[in-house]
């Protein structure tokens, strides 16, 4: 059976309270700062940096802790949409300089792009037409890669505050945090590319006065 069809059961993440842009107004916890600690070649040296500045971006090794999943800023909200609506949820995720990034389980950068190349949604050089041109590429990060992932502390939310393009829109909060395999994270992209043509069509024939006016809403959801 295919992959695509049904989301992988599997524990969800358990979110804690989110303000209406879909942000973690905790910020991450100490536990959740542990963790992603524990990617870095020197832990306590990053734990300590962070005490001093909160609001100091680091740069992880993936491949140990987690993998790390790269969509664009458009189609990553669609696959954290579909992956709320109708999937299991999502491990950790950050908005950094027009990137989604899902935070994913070991082993996923390297399973993902072969998941996607069999179910015939991967890109093939040359390709013009076909499922192959309906998900966007999406950038894996394993073994070997670092990422820059955003401070733990949350930016000032107060009026005139400027928006950073790095943040949290899923904050860590567990030393253990579920993270989603390669499977459902491919249901997850072929679900979005789905909805995005679907979207495509409802533009076309009845376009909206602003279509960027969406704002991702996690409150009502598990």
């Amino acid at each position: 059976m295919s992959s695509t069809r049904n989301p992988p059961s599997s524990s969800p993440h358990s979110p804690g309270a989110r303000s209406s842009d879909g942000t973690d107004v905790s910020g991450v916890t100490a536990e959740g700062a542990a963790w992603l600690a524990s990617a870095g070649t020197y832990p306590r040296s990053t734990l300590a940096l962070w005490r001093e500045r909160p609001d100091a971006p680091v740069v992880l090794l993936c491949g140990g802790a987690f993998d790390v999943v790269s969509a664009s800023a458009l189609f990553g909200r669609r696959m954290l949409d579909r992956l709320w609506d109708e999937g299991p949820g999502s491990g950790p995720v950050a908005a950094h300089r027009g990137r989604i990034l899902l935070f994913a389980a070991p082993g996923t950068a390297q399973r993902l792009p072969s998941l996607m190349e069999w179910e015939e949604w991967g890109a093939k050089p040359g390709a013009r037409t076909g499922r192959c041109r309906e998900v966007p590429p999406l950038l894996c990060h394993g073994t070997g890669d670092a990422v820059t992932v955003p401070p733990p502390a949350p930016g000032s939310a107060g009026p005139g505050a400027v928006r950073t393009d790095s943040r949290w829109l899923v904050a860590p909060d567990t030393r253990r945090p579920w993270l989603p395999g390669p499977e459902i994270l491919l249901w997850a992209a072929v679900r979005a590319a789905r909805a995005a043509a679907s979207a495509a069509v409802r533009i076309s024939i009845f376009p909206r006065a602003d279509q960027d006016a969406k704002v991702y809403d996690v409150s009502r959801r598990r």
